[in-house]
């Protein structure tokens, strides 16, 4: 995509088991690399959340955790270089959660939901339902 973006999902797990060794993620990427530079609103399955993202190619993610736990949806909103972390706990309007982070990334870029285990060799799920992806910043619902 280019432009400007909002993106949210819901998020569920439904092994109650599970906590913090897995997550459900709506991101945004510069390329399909590992080590690419990126910015994700994440929800772990303890209900731990935050903005993480990484400013440069090969380098660590750097993150913003946020107090609130167990948002039932979470999006991500990109407005030129700034990326902001919205949610919504119990159905309410999305609202947005801290200050956003600045990046800087060359169009197109990568938009889209995922989710990862911790532990590799331990199988999960999450259900990410509900998206909705506008290319346009203010859209999120």
């Amino acid at each position: 995509m280019s432009g400007d973006v909002s993106l949210a999902a819901d998020v569920k797990f439904p092994n109650a088991e599970g906590f913090f060794d897995r997550k459900a993620v709506v991101i945004i990427r510069q390329s399909l690399d590992d080590d690419s530079e990126e910015a994700m609103v994440a929800r772990h399955g303890a209900g731990l959340m935050h903005l993480a993202w990484r400013p440069e190619k090969n380098t660590k993610v750097l993150q913003m955790k946020v107090p609130e736990k167990s948002a039932m949806r979470i999006g991500l909103e990109k407005r030129g270089e700034n990326y902001a972390m919205f949610i919504s706990l119990n159905g309410e309007p999305m609202h947005q959660l801290g200050d956003p982070i600045k990046l800087t990334f060359k169009e197109p870029f990568y938009v889209g939901i995922g989710f990862c285990s911790h532990i590799p060799d331990k199988i999960d799920t999450a259900i990410l339902s509900n998206v909705v992806l506008e290319n346009a910043a203010g859209r999120l619902q």
